[in-house]
């Protein structure tokens, strides 16, 4: 009852905020004082950036991430004197039923909110944002059902077959973006609660997964590190090509969803993306985490990330996909696993969307335990291979102003190993049925 009821408050905080910021935005109508931003309406923002040096200084995604050029993006957006203020937001209100001896079902909802304010100081552009999430009140018990996931603990015990919330505080970080000349830039970014430079745009923020409510099982080898502590990025951009560095805390958020964590910086990750067309964005990063699982807090990481992204305007439409490769080594005893992800999602005829997400992931033998407390001397070790085959369809549908609503589902099917067939059966599938709200 709890869940419900805050998950109709987000609904209607929502639209309310949606139309206080529709009424602000019709006595504005003053051009921005942006670069490169020229002609937009006060309100709304959809654009193509022109280069990758325009499509960073915008910083609509989490960290620093890129996707390509030509990707639509849509923010609220309106002037006040000399700063440009933004909001971007989602709320799913999600059913979720599962099959199979570990399947679940539960009613949840995933969400985050993104304020942003930008002004131009000579000629660099400051940037301040925050991204805050209400799952840690909206995703009871610490989890929602997701078969085969893993990563993070509720109640000091790993979590199996369930996806952990969000923080409250997502990002709260400061940006300084000097232009050097008109295709070159040096980039600042500091945050308490951040992403470093570290694999592509975090799930929750990439518009190949933008229909889709749940945490690909890749998750954890390779984008976690998106709500990260004490988090220090430089960038250098010049034409197509960006090179980062990043110092973070690597310890993964506890279970105090509330608070802001902190810790030492002693973790690093470095990233060259490469947007060589408007429709194109590749990045390679590496990094090491020190002692990223509470459980195992004596194992550092190397990750390897790799991915391309692929995004087509249509007449009344976007097409945007994405591949990527993401990779865990233990630093202590060698052990390595992989993940390999391919999602896509197709908007046509304007209000209609759908979408697929096809995974083969190496899982640990944390799910032959399930949610217990690991017995003593417990050495996790990747030890199988689980695919998972998703595809969902959604609809539009209303007309309240700069809110976009949409009725959705998505099915999901695995491939399950024979070592995992006593424990999950042989054919288990989820099923998942929404609501969606974004602003727009």
């Amino acid at each position: 009852m709890r869940t419900a009821v805050l998950c109709v408050f987000l609904v209607v905080a929502m639209v309310c905020l949606l139309r206080a910021q529709d009424s602000t935005a019709a006595d504005s109508t003053a051009p921005m004082d942006m670069p490169d931003m020229e002609g937009m309406a006060s309100e709304k923002m959809n654009m193509h950036p022109s280069s990758l040096v325009n499509i960073l200084e915008q910083h609509t995604t989490s960290g620093t991430d890129a996707e390509p050029d030509s990707t639509p993006t849509e923010m609220l957006m309106v002037r006040k004197r000399k700063w440009t203020l933004m909001f971007h937001g989602e709320v799913f209100l999600n059913e979720i039923q599962q099959t199979g001896p570990r399947g679940a079902d539960k009613f949840f909802s995933t969400n985050w909110f993104m304020p942003m304010a930008q002004r131009k100081p000579g000629r660099g552009t400051l940037t301040l944002r925050t991204m805050l999430s209400l799952e840690p009140a909206t995703v009871s018990s610490e989890r929602y059902p997701e078969l085969f996931q893993q990563g993070e603990t509720a109640y000091g015990k790993p979590i199996v077959d369930g996806q952990h919330p969000h923080d409250f505080f997502m990002e709260l970080a400061a940006i300084y973006d000097y232009k050097v000349a008109k295709n070159t830039m040096l980039s600042f970014y500091a945050a308490p609660v951040g992403d470093p430079a570290m694999g592509p745009p975090a799930y929750p923020h990439r518009d190949s997964a933008s229909e889709d409510p749940l945490a690909p099982l890749g998750h954890h080898l390779q984008d976690s590190t998106h709500i990260a502590n004490d988090v220090v990025t430089i960038g250098f951009t010049h034409k197509i090509f960006r090179l980062e560095a990043s110092g973070f805390h690597g310890r993964e958020p506890d279970e105090d969803r509330w608070d802001i964590d902190s810790g030492k910086i002693d973790s690093w990750s470095t990233r060259v993306t490469v947007n060589p067309a408007q429709n194109w964005s590749f990045q390679y990063s590496i990094g090491d985490l020190a002692s990223p699982e509470a459980l195992f807090p004596r194992e550092d990481i190397r990750r390897i990330t790799v991915s391309l992204i692929y995004n087509r305007p249509l007449h009344n439409g976007n097409w945007n996909s994405m591949a990527l490769w993401g990779r865990n080594q233990s630093l202590q005893d060698g052990n390595v696993g992989n993940s390999y992800l391919l999602e896509s999602t197709l908007r046509f005829l304007s209000k209609n969307n759908i979408w697929t997400r096809i995974e083969n992931v190496d899982r640990t033998n944390e799910l032959l335990l399930g949610e217990k407390v690991l017995p003593p001397n417990f050495t996790e070790r990747f030890f199988t291979r689980v695919k998972a085959y998703t595809a969902g369809y959604d609809h539009e549908f209303a007309h309240v102003p700069h809110l976009s609503t949409a009725l959705g589902a998505q099915l999901t099917w695995y491939g399950v190993p024979q070592v995992l067939q006593p424990v999950y059966g042989s054919r288990p599938f989820g099923v998942v049925v929404f609501l969606r709200l974004r602003a727009r």
